[in-house]
C-alpha cells in the first residue's frame, strides 16, 4: 500500500478509540491482502479508506460480506455508486437488469442484490456520508423493488401453470395489489427490519383455462411465491423478512382478499389497532392505481368524520400490553417498545392522525416526519413538543439503524457487553458509551413527557372514586346525594339529583353501547364538579347535560371530554354563560374540539386568517358534498369563536357585526367559486363580444341590510342581490351546450343560492333573501346593471332608496363593482322633497310596528319596538336621503355608526346628538347580541334599557313627527 493510501488509512483509524483501533489493526493484519489483490480500487479516489476503519469496526455485517464477497464491495468502488446519492428510480432501474430464468435463479439473484445495496447503504450512513432520509427512503426503495420483481415472477409462473385470472364483472384480467404497511408503508423502513404486507385483488373471477382456479385460489399460489421468494433463507441468505400478521384475521385469514371481501371485513369487523396499522398503507407492487382506490375505499374505516378521541383510549390500551409483555419477558433497554422509545413517537403522531385525520386531510400520510409539522400548524401539539419529537425521533432512528447494521440482525435492544457498547457509541459519534447513554436517556425521557402528556389521564383514572362520582354512579343513598350537590355548590341539590336520575334512567343512556356508558360514566362526575365552580351551578348543569344528551350515541365526544380537562371547563363556561352557545355546540358537536385550545378560541383573527383557514380545512380535489360540509363545519366554529370572545374577554357590539360580516364574505366568495366552476363546467366560459373583441361578462354580489351595513347578529339572514354586466353585442357561453347570459347566470346563481342554503349533515350556512331585487319576489332572481339603474331612477319606491343607503357589494367584477357604486350614488344623491319624503319613511315604519306582534309592557323588541334599532335606522336613512343632493360624501358608509360620525363631522347633526345616537346604537347592538347568546330572543326587560329607549323615542318624535327645515341641523 502506496504512503499516501497509508495515512488515509491511519487517518480513519486515528478517530477511534484505543480498544476498536486494536481491534482493527489485527483485523485489518488479516485482510489487507484481500483489497491489494484488488489493485484498481487503491486508485483514483479513496476517500473509503479514511472510513474504512470505522465501517470495519462498527458493522460486522459490513466486514463478513466485503470478506465472503470482495467482488460487491469492488463493484461499489469502481461503479462510484460507493460515493453516489442515487435518485428515486435508481433502484428499480437496476433491479429490472437482474438476470433470471425462473423462481429458483431469482431468488439467488435478489439476494445477491440485497447484499450489495445493504452494504452500499450502511457503509455511506456510517461514514457520515448520508442523511436519515436518505437511509430510511433508500431501504424503502430496496423494499419496494424487490417486492415488485417477486411479484412479476410470481404472478407469471402463475398465468404459465393456471391461466390467466379474468373478474366475474369486468371480464378483465385481475393483477393482485401489494399493500405495504407500518414502516415501509411510510417510507421509513429500518436497517434489519421485516416488511409488513397485505395482498388484494381487485375482484372475483377464475381463470381462463382448461381447468379454471378460482382468482381466489390463484391468489394464494402467487402469494405463497411471492412470499417464498422474499422471505426463504437460503445459502446466500434472505431478502426481507415477510410479516403478513397486519392481515384481516390475522395469521387465521386468507393470504389475499378481493377488494368487496375487504371493504366488508372493515366495515364489520376491524378493530382499532388495525386503524393505526392502515394510516400507513401504501401500494408498492402489482396495479397501484387500483390500490389507490381500495385505500380510498377504505379511508372512512381509517379516518372517521367526526372528531375520534376514542382513539386514545385504545392506543393507551395498547401500550399497556406491550408494556406488560415487555415486563413478563424482562426485557429492559429497547429504544422501539420502551419507556420514551420510537413507538411512543409513533403512537403520539399516529394519535393525532387518527383523533383528526377525518376533518384534517393534510394529516392523513403515512410518513411520520412529514406528519410532526403538521401537528404544529394544526395546533394538536405545541411547536417546542414537534421540534424535540422530531429531533428523538431521528437520534432514535439513527440508533436503531446503527445497533441493526452491527450484524443485520432485527433487534432494538441496547448491547449488555462493554464491547458492543462501545462500537455503538462510536458508531453514534460518540467516544465513550456513558457520554453516548446519558444523551439516548435524556431523549428517551423527554420523549415520554410528551407521550404522558397526551395519553396519561389521571382524571378519567382517579374521578370514578370521588364523592361526586357516587352521586352519579348512585352508590349512596338519595338523601346523601343531595346533600353532597349543595355542599359542592349547587342550590337545589334534589332538583339536580332528579336531573342526573332522570338521565340514567333515560332511554338514551340505556342505548348507548358499553363502551360509551363507560366513557360517560367517567365523564359525568368530571362535569358535575366543574359546574358546581360556574357562577351558576344548577343552570350551568342542566344546559351541559341538554349537550351531553345532543351528542347522542357519538361516544368518542365522551372521550374527548374526559381526555382533556381543559375542554370540559371551557364548555362549562360557555354553557353557563349562554344557553344559544349550549345549543349550539350540541348541534354541532364536532365544535368541541374547538374547546381543546381556548388560547385560539379567544384570540381575534383577520379576514386573511379566514381565507387561510378555509383553504386549508377545504384542500384541494374534494367533492361538492365534502366541500359543502366543511364550510359549514368551518362557519359553526367561527361563530363560537366569536361569540366566545363576545361573553369572555368582551367585544364591541359593531366589531361582533363586522366579524359576523367578515365570515359571511368568506364563505360567499367560496360559494361563488364553487358554484362559477360547477356552472362553466355544464355550459362554458361565458363571453360578450364588443367591437369585434371578446370580453367576459361582469357579475356581482350585492349586499343590504345588516350584512350591507357590516352589522350582522349571530343568526341573521342574508339580504343580497346579483347583477351581472349584460352585452349588447353577440353573447353567450363557449361549451358544447352554448346558452345565452341571462340563462348562465341563473344557472350560477341557484348553484350559489343551494350551497348556502341546503341542509346537510354539517347543518346549513344561512337564509337568503333576495326580496330586495327590482320587483321584489316577482322579478328576476338576477339582472343587468343597467336595468337595476334604470329601475332604482324611474320605479323603486322610498323604502327601496331607504335599503340602498346601506347596500354594497361583497364579491365579484372590481368595474362591475365601481358601476353599482356609481348607480348608487346617482340614485341616492338626487334631490328630494323633504315633506314627502318623511312622510313615506314613517308611514313604512308605521306599518313595521302594525305588524309587530304587541309585547307586554315589561318586556321591549331591541329591534323593532318604538326606541329601538330600527328607530335609528330610519331616521339615519332619513338623514342620508334628505342631505345627499348637498353632501355627497354621506353615502360613503353604509354602517350606521359610520354615517351618524359623518353627520357629525358636516355640521348636520349636532355633536352630542350623534354621539347620543352612536351610544345608543351600540347599547342595543351589545343587548340585542347578548339576548340572542342569553336564550336566543331578541327582547329584553324594558326598564334595563330605559334612559336609551325614552331618549330615542324622544329624538325619533322630534324628527320624523313634525316638519324640519332641510337644511337646519338637527
Amino acid at each position: 500500500m502506496l504512503n499516501n493510501q497509508a495515512e488515509r488509512l491511519e487517518r480513519g483509524i486515528s478517530l477511534l478509540p484505543a480498544d476498536l483501533q486494536q481491534s482493527f489493526r489485527a483485523d485489518w493484519d488479516q485482510h489487507q491482502q484481500m483489497f491489494e489483490d484488488m489493485p484498481d480500487v487503491l486508485d483514483g479516489d479513496q476517500d473509503w479508506l479514511q472510513t474504512l476503519a470505522m465501517v470495519w469496526c462498527c458493522s460486522d455485517f459490513c466486514a463478513l460480506t466485503i470478506q465472503r464477497r470482495p467482488e460487491i464491495f469492488h463493484d461499489l468502488l469502481q461503479s462510484g455508486d460507493l460515493y453516489r446519492l442515487y435518485s428515486e428510480a435508481d433502484i428499480g432501474q437496476r433491479i429490472q437488469s437482474l438476470e433470471f430464468e425462473d423462481e429458483a435463479t431469482l431468488k439467488t439473484a435478489l439476494r445477491r442484490f440485497r447484499q450489495r445495496e445493504m452494504l452500499r447503504i450502511a457503509w455511506r450512513d456510517l461514514a457520515g456520508w448520508a442523511g436519515l432520509d436518505e437511509v430510511l427512503s433508500t431501504l424503502s426503495a430496496l423494499a419496494d423493488a424487490c417486492v415488485n420483481v417477486g411479484l412479476s415472477c410470481a404472478y407469471r409462473q402463475a398465468c404459465e401453470k393456471y391461466g390467466q385470472p379474468i373478474g366475474s364483472e369486468s371480464s378483465k384480467a385481475v393483477s393482485m395489489v401489494v399493500l405495504a404497511v407500518g414502516k415501509l408503508g411510510g417510507h421509513e423502513l429500518n436497517f434489519s427490519s421485516d416488511i409488513d404486507l397485505v395482498f388484494y385483488y381487485e375482484e372475483a373471477g377464475e381463470t381462463d383455462s382448461q381447468s379454471p382456479l378460482s382468482n381466489h385460489e390463484f391468489f394464494l399460489h402467487v402469494s405463497r411465491s411471492l412470499i417464498s421468494i422474499l422471505n426463504e433463507s437460503t445459502k446466500d441468505g434472505f431478502v426481507f423478512r415477510v410479516d403478513m400478521r397486519l392481515r384481516p384475521n390475522g395469521d387465521s385469514g386468507p393470504l389475499a382478499l378481493n377488494f368487496d371481501a375487504a371493504e366488508l371485513y372493515y366495515q364489520t369487523q376491524g378493530r382499532e389497532w388495525e386503524r393505526y396499522a392502515m394510516i400507513k398503507a401504501r401500494p408498492v407492487a402489482g396495479d397501484l392505481q387500483a390500490g389507490k382506490a381500495l385505500l380510498q375505499m377504505l379511508r372512512p374505516f381509517i379516518y372517521r368524520k367526526y372528531i375520534d378521541y376514542g382513539v386514545v383510549e385504545s392506543i393507551r390500551d395498547l401500550k399497556k400490553q406491550i408494556e406488560g409483555e415487555l415486563r413478563r419477558k424482562g426485557i429492559e433497554n429497547n429504544i422501539k417498545l420502551g419507556p420514551g422509545g420510537i413507538r411512543e413517537i409513533e403512537f403520539t403522531a399516529q394519535a393525532m392522525q387518527l383523533i383528526r385525520g377525518g376533518r384534517k386531510e393534510s394529516l392523513q400520510q403515512p410518513s411520520l416526519l412529514t406528519v410532526l409539522p403538521l401537528l404544529a400548524q394544526l395546533d394538536c401539539l405545541t411547536g417546542t413538543a414537534v421540534q424535540q419529537l422530531t429531533q428523538s425521533y431521528i437520534f432514535l432512528r439513527k440508533t436503531e439503524n446503527r445497533l441493526q447494521m452491527m450484524a443485520d440482525e432485527q433487534t432494538h435492544l441496547l448491547p449488555d457487553k462493554a464491547g458492543h457498547q462501545l462500537r455503538l457509541a462510536v458508531a453514534m459519534g460518540y467516544a465513550d458509551w456513558q457520554s453516548f447513554h446519558a444523551v439516548l436517556t435524556k431523549t428517551m425521557q423527554s420523549v415520554h413527557e410528551h407521550f404522558s402528556q397526551v395519553f396519561v389521564a389521571p382524571q378519567r383514572e382517579q374521578v370514578i372514586e370521588g364523592s361526586l362520582a357516587s352521586v352519579w354512579l348512585q352508590t349512596v343513598a338519595i338523601e346523601d346525594q343531595q346533600q353532597l350537590l349543595q355542599g359542592a355548590g349547587y342550590h337545589d341539590g334534589a332538583a339536580i339529583a332528579q336531573q342526573l336520575q332522570a338521565l340514567r334512567d333515560s332511554s338514551f343512556y340505556k342505548s348507548i353501547s358499553p363502551e360509551g356508558r363507560s366513557r360517560l360514566d367517567h365523564l359525568l362526575p368530571l362535569l358535575i364538579s366543574a359546574s358546581a365552580l360556574s357562577n351558576n351551578p344548577d343552570t350551568s348543569l342542566s344546559r351541559v347535560l341538554r349537550v351531553i344528551q345532543a351528542i347522542g350515541r357519538r361516544s368518542a365526544y365522551f372521550a374527548l371530554l374526559v381526555e382533556n380537562p381543559l375542554a370540559i371547563s371551557q364548555l362549562v363556561k360557555l354553557c353557563s354563560a349562554s344557553d344559544w352557545i349550549s345549543h349550539w355546540i350540541g348541534q354541532h358537536p364536532v365544535l368541541l374540539d374547538e374547546l381543546l385550545a381556548p388560547a385560539n378560541l379567544y384570540t381575534p383573527f383577520h379576514k386573511q386568517d379566514l381565507q387561510q383557514g378555509l383553504n386549508a380545512m377545504i384542500g384541494d380535489g374534494a367533492d361538492l358534498e365534502t366541500v359543502m360540509n366543511h364550510v359549514r363545519e368551518f362557519k359553526n366554529s367561527y361563530i363560537l369563536h366569536i361569540a366566545a370572545a363576545d361573553i369572555g374577554p368582551g367585544m364591541a357590539p359593531d366589531l361582533v357585526g363586522q366579524k359576523l360580516a367578515m365570515l359571511a364574505e368568506t364563505i360567499l366568495e367560496q360559494a361563488y367559486k364553487t358554484a362559477l366552476l360547477a356552472t362553466v363546467e355544464q355550459f362554458g366560459e361565458p363571453f360578450c363580444t364588443i367591437a369585434n373583441k371578446r370580453i367576459a361578462p361582469g357579475f356581482i354580489v350585492v349586499a343590504y341590510g345588516k350584512f350591507g351595513g357590516a352589522e350582522l347578529g349571530y343568526t341573521s339572514d342574508l339580504d343580497i342581490i346579483f347583477l351581472h354586466s349584460g352585452c349588447e353585442g353577440e353573447s353567450g357561453t363557449e361549451g358544447e351546450r352554448n346558452v345565452a347570459l341571462e340563462m348562465f347566470f341563473a344557472r350560477l346563481v341557484q348553484r350559489f343560492i343551494n350551497f348556502l342554503s341546503a341542509r346537510t349533515v354539517a347543518g346549513s350556512l344561512y337564509e337568503i333573501d333576495t326580496r330586495l331585487r327590482p320587483s321584489g319576489q316577482s322579478g328576476l332572481l338576477v339582472t343587468t346593471m343597467d336595468s337595476f339603474c334604470q329601475y332604482q331612477h324611474n320605479k323603486a319606491w322610498t323604502w327601496e332608496h331607504q335599503a340602498l343607503v346601506r347596500a354594497r357589494p361583497v364579491l365579484g367584477d372590481t368595474d362591475l363593482q365601481q358601476a353599482f357604486w356609481q348607480c348608487r350614488q346617482q340614485v341616492l344623491c338626487q334631490p328630494r322633497e323633504a315633506t314627502g319624503l318623511k312622510q313615506d319613511i314613517r308611514n313604512m315604519r308605521d306599518k313595521m310596528m302594525r305588524q309587530q306582534s304587541p309585547l307586554s309592557g315589561e318586556q321591549f323588541d331591541i329591534k323593532l319596538d318604538r326606541g329601538g334599532i330600527v328607530d335609528i335606522e330610519f331616521m339615519v336613512q332619513y338623514w342620508v336621503l334628505q342631505w345627499a343632493a348637498e353632501h355627497p360624501s354621506l353615502i360613503e358608509n353604509t354602517d350606521n355608526i359610520g354615517i351618524l360620525e359623518h353627520l357629525a363631522e358636516s355640521g348636520l347633526l349636532h355633536r352630542d346628538r350623534a354621539q347620543f345616537l352612536i351610544d345608543a346604537y351600540r347599547q342595543l347592538l351589545s343587548a340585542e347580541h347578548h339576548a340572542k347568546l342569553l336564550d336566543g330572543s331578541s327582547q329584553i326587560r324594558r326598564e334595563a334599557m330605559a334612559s336609551v329607549i325614552e331618549g330615542v323615542a324622544s329624538i325619533w318624535q322630534e324628527v320624523m313627527g313634525q316638519q324640519q327645515k332641510d337644511t337646519d341641523e338637527v
